[in-house]
C-alpha cells in the first residue's frame, strides 16, 4: 500500500471490515468498485483574456440505498484516488446514520485562493455544466467541502436551473438560506461532532467540566467547533491552521481569534496565545483532540505521542491504518469519521427534503433532529463495538458495510 494513498488506505480499511462480516466474495468486489468515475476538463476563461484548463472530478461510490451525495472540493492537491476514497467514505457515512443516500465525491485540482472571484465563477459554472447528465436531486446532489461554500452551491444551483428550465433547488445543499438552504447547516459537521463527543464523556465517565481542547484546522469544521466547544464550557488551548499553530493553557477565545483571521488570512501573529511548531500540536496534554485539517494527519510516526483521551476526527480520513492499533494500545478512545463528521450530510439531508418539499424547519428543529441522529448512530456503534469486542472504527465500518452489503443483495443485480 502507498503510504499516503488514501485510496489504498480506504481499501485496507474495508478489507479490515471484511474479515468481520460474513460476505461473499462477489459483494465484496461490488462494494470496493465505484459505480461511476467522470473525470473532465474544466476550461476557463481567466481575467486577462487566457483560457486555462483545471481537471475536475465527479465520482459516484455506491448507490443501492439511494441517490448520491457527496461534497465538492477546490484544492490543488485533489487527485482521482482521493475523490474515490472520499466518496467510498460518503457511502459509509451515510449508511451508518440511516440516510436514504449513496456515497459521491467531487473535485477540482485548483486552488482558489489563486483566482478572482470572476474566475471562480467561470470555473464552477463551467464545471457544473460539464457534471449537468451525471448530477440532479434524484441522481447526485453536491454540497461544500474543502475550498467550496455557499456562494459557489448557489452558483451550481443556478447552472443546472437554467440548463432544464426551471427552479432546481434540490440540486445541491449547503445552498445559501435565502436560496433555500436550512438553517443551521454551516455548522452542522461541528454540531454533529460535538454531539458525539458529548455522548463519549458519559459513557467514559468523564466529567465534562474544565476539559481541555486542540484542534487541528480553522475552516469552517475546525472554527464552528471551537465555537461550540468555547460555548459550552470547554477550554480550547491550541490551534492550528495553514500557516501554523498557537496555544495558550489559559483558553483561547474562537471568536476573538475568528475575528483576528477575518482581517489577516491566517492565526499566525495572534496576540493572545504564543506561535508553537505545528509538529508539537499532536503531542500536547488534552482531553480532546480534534483533527479537521485533510487526510493522513495522524500517521504510525505521530500518533505514539498523542496525549488525548478522545480523538475525534472532524476531518475526512486524518488517522492512517496504521496508527489505529497504537492509539488503542495507548487507551486513546477514537471517534472515527464516519461517525464524528457525519452531522454536515445530515443536515444537507434535512436541506434536501426541505428543498423538494418547499417547507423549511426552524434552526431549533434542525439541531435538535440532529442530535438525535447523531446519538442514536453513536450509541448503536458502541454498543456494537461491545457486543463483538471491536474498537469503535471497526465497530462503524462493519454497521455501515453491512447495511449497504444488504441493501445490494435486496435490489439484486440487473440483468
Amino acid at each position: 500500500m502507498a503510504k499516503d494513498n488514501v485510496w489504498d488506505m480506504t481499501l485496507k480499511r474495508l478489507d479490515d471490515t471484511m474479515t468481520i462480516l460474513d460476505l461473499k466474495p462477489g459483494i465484496i468486489k461490488y462494494l470496493k468498485e465505484p459505480r461511476k468515475v467522470v473525470e473532465v476538463a474544466v476550461v476557463v476563461k481567466m481575467d486577462n483574456g487566457d483560457i486555462d484548463i483545471f481537471k475536475g472530478y465527479r465520482v459516484q461510490h455506491n448507490t443501492n440505498r439511494g441517490p448520491a451525495k457527496g461534497g465538492i472540493r477546490y484544492h490543488q492537491d485533489v487527485t482521482l484516488d482521493e475523490i474515490k476514497a472520499l466518496a467510498m467514505l460518503m457511502t459509509w457515512k451515510c449508511s451508518l446514520t440511516g440516510l436514504p443516500f449513496g456515497g459521491a465525491k467531487g473535485g477540482v485540482a485548483v486552488d482558489p485562493t489563486l483566482l478572482s472571484e470572476r474566475e471562480l465563477e467561470n470555473l464552477t459554472r463551467r464545471y457544473t455544466y460539464e457534471l449537468i447528465p451525471l448530477i440532479g436531486p434524484e441522481k447526485d446532489i453536491p454540497a461544500p467541502d474543502v475550498g467550496t461554500n455557499a456562494k459557489i452551491m448557489a452558483w451550481i444551483m443556478d447552472t443546472y436551473s437554467i440548463a432544464k428550465g426551471y427552479i432546481v433547488p434540490g440540486v445541491v445543499t449547503g445552498k445559501p438560506i435565502e436560496l433555500g438552504g436550512s438553517q443551521g447547516r454551516e455548522e452542522a459537521t461541528s454540531r454533529g461532532a460535538v454531539c458525539t463527543i458529548q455522548a463519549a464523556l458519559k459513557i467514559l465517565k468523564i466529567n465534562p467540566s474544565n476539559l481541555t481542547v486542540v484542534i487541528q484546522g480553522f475552516g469552517n469544521v475546525g472554527g464552528n467547533a471551537a465555537k461550540v466547544f468555547f460555548d459550552q464550557g470547554f477550554k480550547i488551548i491550541a490551534i492550528s491552521d495553514i500557516s501554523g499553530a498557537i496555544r495558550n493553557d489559559k483558553g483561547i477565545d474562537p471568536y476573538k481569534l475568528s475575528e483576528y483571521v477575518s482581517v489577516n488570512k491566517t492565526i499566525a501573529g495572534y496576540s493572545e496565545a504564543e506561535a508553537i511548531d505545528p509538529s508539537e500540536l499532536f503531542k500536547i496534554k488534552c482531553d480532546i483532540l480534534f483533527p479537521a485539517a485533510l487526510e493522513n494527519q495522524i500517521t504510525k510516526d505521530n500518533a505514539p505521542y498523542i496525549n488525548a483521551k478522545i480523538l475525534a476526527e472532524g476531518a475526512n480520513a486524518p488517522t492512517t491504518p496504521e496508527a489505529d492499533p497504537i492509539l488503542k494500545d495507548n487507551g486513546v478512545f477514537v471517534i472515527p469519521d464516519i461517525l464524528c463528521n457525519s452531522g454536515g450530510v445530515i443536515v444537507s439531508y434535512f436541506e434536501w427534503v426541505q428543498s423538494n418539499i418547499a417547507y423549511f424547519w426552524s434552526k431549533r428543529e434542525v439541531n435538535l433532529q440532529l442530535r438525535d441522529i447523531m446519538e442514536k448512530a453513536f450509541y448503536e456503534t458502541y454498543n456494537f463495538s461491545l457486543a463483538r469486542n471491536l474498537d469503535m472504527r471497526k465497530a462503524a465500518m462493519a454497521l455501515a458495510v453491512n447495511k449497504v452489503a444488504n441493501a445490494m443483495k435486496l435490489r439484486g443485480v440487473y440483468p
